[in-house]
C-alpha cells in the first residue's frame, strides 16, 4: 500500500466526510494552522504528561505528508490524517506540514473516546476503511510474493479476557465453540457470518499459507465479515492449540460498538496493528 493511503482515508469508497465532520465536531473545535507549520513529525509519539497523540480532520487548506525527504502525499479538505498513531499508540509514519493556511479539528485520545460515545457509527466506518486497506495490502503482498516464512510473529492480544467476557455476556447469540488443535476455523475466500473471540488456547492467522499473526485469550478475528457483509474472509484461521472460541454475530457486534467506546477503540487498535505489520512486509 502506498504511504498516502496509510496516512489518511483518501480514496476509500467507504469513507464519508459528513460522518467524519459530525464526529469531530461532537468533541473538538476548529483551529487555525499557519502556512508552513509542522503539525506533527515523523517518528513522533505520545509522551505522558507532555504530548498526546492526536488525529485531525482538515476543514480548509492543504496538508503535505513527508517521509524522510520524500513527499508521499497530500491531505485535502474533508479528509482525516494522523489517525493511525492515535488508535495504535505507535510512532508517526510521516510528518504533516501545512502547505497553505489551514483550519483543522484535532482530537486527542480522551476527546476521541468522548466522540465515540456520541457517534459510535464512526468506529465502524474507520474499521471498514482499515479493512479496505488490509485487503489492498494483502493483494500487494501476494503479487510481490513478500509473505516470507522468516517474519517475526508475535502473539497479539486485543482485549483483557475478563473485560471481553463481561462485554460479550448477554450479547452473544451462540455458546462457545471448541476446536481441537490443528482444526480449521475459517478459510480465506469463504463467506462469513461471525467473528470470534478467543476464550482459551491459541489461534494462528495465515495468508497464502504463511502465519502472520497469533492470537491468545482476548484476541479477536473475523470482524471483516461483519463490517462488510458482501466481502469474503481475508485470511485463514486455525487452532494452533486446543481452543475455545466465542462466536459473535453482526447484531452482537453492532451492540458492542454502541454500548462500549472502549470496544470500538480496541478493535481499531487491533486492525491498525495488523495493517502496520503487513505493510512493513511490502517491498
Amino acid at each position: 500500500m502506498n504511504p498516502q493511503a496509510q496516512a489518511g482515508f483518501a480514496g476509500a469508497a467507504t469513507y464519508d466526510p459528513a460522518v467524519a465532520l459530525e464526529f469531530f465536531k461532537s468533541a473538538g473545535k476548529p483551529a487555525a494552522i499557519a502556512e508552513g507549520e509542522k503539525i506533527f513529525a515523523e517518528n513522533e509519539r505520545a509522551i505522558p504528561l507532555v504530548r498526546r497523540n492526536k488525529m485531525y480532520l482538515l476543514l480548509k487548506g492543504e496538508v503535505g505528508l513527508v517521509s524522510g525527504s520524500k513527499n508521499i502525499g497530500r491531505v485535502r479538505p474533508g479528509e482525516i490524517f494522523g489517525e493511525m498513531a492515535l488508535v495504535s499508540d505507535a510512532p508517526r509514519s510521516a510528518s504533516a506540514v501545512a502547505k497553505t493556511a489551514c483550519r483543522v479539528i484535532a482530537l486527542d485520545d480522551n476527546e476521541f473516546q468522548a466522540a465515540l460515545r456520541k457517534k459510535p457509527e464512526f468506529a465502524v466506518m474507520m474499521m471498514s476503511v482499515m479493512i479496505h486497506r488490509l485487503r489492498d495490502t494483502i493483494g500487494q503482498l501476494k503479487s510481490q510474493n513478500a509473505l516470507s516464512a522468516d517474519a517475526e510473529i508475535t502473539e497479539a492480544v486485543a482485549f483483557d479476557p475478563e473485560v471481553l467476557g463481561a462485554l460479550v455476556e448477554g450479547l452473544a447469540d451462540d455458546p462457545p465453540i471448541f476446536y481441537q488443535q490443528g482444526a480449521s476455523i475459517v478459510t480465506e475466500g469463504q463467506k462469513g457470518l461471525l467473528m470470534y473471540a478467543v476464550i482459551e488456547g491459541r489461534v494462528s492467522i495465515s495468508i497464502g499459507g504463511r502465519v502472520v499473526e497469533r492470537l491468545g485469550p482476548g484476541g479477536v478475528f473475523g470482524e471483516a465479515a461483519l463490517i462488510d457483509a458482501a466481502a469474503t474472509r481475508i485470511a485463514d484461521a486455525a487452532a494452533e492449540t486446543d481452543a475455545s472460541l466465542q462466536p459473535i454475530s453482526r447484531k452482537a457486534f453492532q451492540a458492542l460498538v454502541k454500548v462500549s467506546p472502549e470496544f470500538g477503540q480496541t478493535m481499531l487498535s487491533s486492525l491498525a496493528g495488523r495493517l502496520r505489520f503487513l505493510t512493513s512486509r511490502l517491498k
